[in-house]
């Protein structure tokens, strides 16, 4: 509930961008300037606003002129740090399929990065954080590392933010070797990073202890249903692979009895109807109102069932 509440609402969000995003201003132009701003205050100061980034999408959507490739790809930057939640493919659905936009002073770059953005995206929606470092510090997303990253304050931090809540969720104990791989730290750097999240961290074996919480901590749970039969029910049962037995039992007064039915057995496809009184069945009380119950045919072929009066 209080992550919702945030991302509906961020405390950093002033009265006038709340006022953007909330009201019918949200769809006026003349005020992308002013989300734009809102943006790169975002950038400046590692805060992060999902609704009113949607809203300059949005506005570019409806307004094809205003479009700017700089400002899209910072959004996606910062919906990469939202991860797990959706709030990337939620940027991705206002992105619409356009040709490149001819009127820009240099080439548009989004046709080029979209594709490694939406590669980062899955690596990390996928939990494969040592091939996400590695696809980032390739020289492929040099563009985005020296033009886009290096601005976005607290980027690769928030990025290991994301491997930490996986990381909780799943191991109890993890080698530094490995976490290193999924934070992209080693040595003194790792060690500092791992005191930051409140793990220890044991040197003679190598290892680090996260803490108890109620994602990595198996536990054995029996689920008990209650099941609430009407006076009358049909009972089915099988007899080896080939048989079938469909019998209607009223519970009275403690027992079973049957009342209508029939015994059913398939051999190579040719059906053998038995009656009632080619059958009979035994009752015993197990607990309370739990009787178990042994149907026989004289073929002393037989099954055995619970059940709840």
């Amino acid at each position: 509930m209080a992550a919702t509440a945030a991302w509906l609402s961020p405390p950093s969000r002033t009265e006038l961008i709340e006022n953007l995003v909330s009201g019918v201003d949200r769809y006026n132009p003349s005020n992308v300037g002013i989300l734009e701003d809102y943006l790169y205050h975002q950038i400046r100061s590692e805060e992060y606003d999902c609704l009113a980034n949607l809203a300059i999408l949005k506005l570019y959507q409806f307004n094809p002129d205003l479009f700017n490739p700089d400002v899209v790809i910072n959004i996606l930057l910062k919906a990469l740090t939202a991860e797990p939640f959706p709030d990337f493919n939620l940027c991705i659905s206002l992105l619409d399929d356009r040709p490149p936009n001819s009127t820009l002073d240099e080439p548009d770059p989004l046709p080029t990065l979209l594709p490694l953005l939406m590669n980062l995206y899955n690596l990390l929606h996928q939990c494969r954080f040592s091939a996400f470092w590695v696809l980032y510090r390739s020289d492929d997303l040099e563009v985005i590392r020296e033009n886009y990253t290096v601005e976005c304050a607290g980027f690769e931090d928030a990025i290991r933010e994301v491997a930490a809540r996986s990381v909780k969720a799943t191991f109890t104990r993890i080698s530094t070797e490995r976490l290193g791989t999924y934070v992209d730290l080693s040595g003194p750097e790792l060690e500092a990073w791992v005191a930051k999240q409140r793990w220890t961290f044991d040197s003679s074996t190598g290892v680090v202890s996260i803490p108890p919480n109620p994602d990595n901590q198996i536990e054995s749970v029996v689920i008990q249903e209650h099941i609430k039969l009407p006076r009358e029910f049909p009972f089915a049962a099988t007899f080896g692979s080939r048989s079938i037995c469909l019998v209607v039992f009223r519970a009275q007064q403690g027992h079973f009895t049957y009342c209508a039915g029939q015994m059913m057995t398939c051999h190579d496809n040719i059906r053998v109807h038995y009656p009632l009184n080619m059958m009979s069945m035994d009752v015993m009380q197990l607990d309370g109102n739990v009787y178990s119950y042994s149907i026989y045919l004289r073929d002393k072929s037989k099954t055995s069932e619970q059940h709840k009066a």
